[in-house]
């Protein structure tokens, strides 16, 4: 029996503050890079960098998008399936969401995930701006389903669950996460990958952002035991991975874990 894989390509950079075509620029040199893959995963709001105050100048119409249209032509470009980080998507004068888009190898717009939870901590403003989504998405490309989550998402072990309950093959964190939580972006991408059994897609962005503060960088490919199977620190790059989604199928089989879950956990105060 052949064994089921896929190949993935995830994409780290330093995005330019609200300045598109010269991050439509990057995305396409580093992309250029990238042969013979499957997927590829672009970071958090690549489109415009992490600045809260600049995202509604920056929110485009799924109808006119240049974000989409640069995507479809790019996976048309490299025959790749690509999860596209996230642009924020403008709805009308009152609601703009922080979406990540999902186009397939013959560019078309197969899903829009819109971020669940917002980061507003520590004098960071997303939920200002930005309305929160009220839903998961799990996308299927090449016969593999794909739980979608944006940065602080991570936080939020039930979104992780419920994807994996729902037959979940590889989760994606696409993340703008901030250099000063390192310990935090490391346990807790792993975690998700351990705890559900499954592949985890960790791609975040690298170098500075507004007020003297950076990106983390330190994208990672980890597989569900929560062993590296490839990352990068810092700078800019592409990491790449094939992933052996049969071994998977199998550890699950021996290791029947979610079956030990109780319908409930009532707490008993004493």
């Amino acid at each position: 029996m052949e064994e089921k894989k896929i190949k993935i390509s995830a994409v780290q950079m330093c995005a330019a503050i609200g300045d598109k075509k010269s991050n439509f620029e990057k995305i396409a040199s580093l992309a250029s890079t990238i042969q013979d893959t499957d997927v590829i995963v672009l970071p958090e709001v690549w489109t415009v960098g992490w600045s809260c105050e600049d995202f509604l100048s920056s929110a485009e119409y799924i109808k006119n998008s240049e974000t989409i249209e640069f995507l479809k032509e790019l996976a048309k470009q490299k025959n790749a399936n690509i999860i596209g980080g996230s642009f924020i998507q403008k709805v009308d004068d009152t609601i703009c969401f922080n979406t990540c888009p999902v186009i397939d190898r013959k560019g078309n717009l197969l899903a829009l995930y819109n971020k669940n939870h917002l980061y507003s901590y520590y004098g960071c403003c997303e939920g200002k701006y930005i309305t929160p989504g009220d839903n998961a998405v799990m996308v299927n490309l090449d016969g593999v389903n794909f739980g979608l989550t944006i940065c602080y998402d991570i936080r939020f072990p039930e979104i992780y669950r419920k994807y994996r309950q729902s037959g979940a093959d590889i989760f994606i964190n696409c993340a703008a996460w901030a250099s000063t939580k390192p310990m935090q972006w490391e346990m807790m991408t792993r975690s998700r990958a351990i705890e559900n059994q499954t592949f985890m897609i960790a791609v975040n962005q690298y170098g500075p952002m507004k007020n003297n503060e950076t990106n983390l960088g330190h994208s990672r490919i980890i597989d569900y035991n929560g062993y590296i199977l490839s990352e990068i620190l810092s700078g800019e790059g592409v990491i790449q991975s094939e992933l052996n989604l049969t071994q998977m199928y199998k550890f699950r089989e021996k290791c029947t874990i979610l079956n030990d879950i109780k319908k409930s956990y009532e707490v008993k105060t004493v």
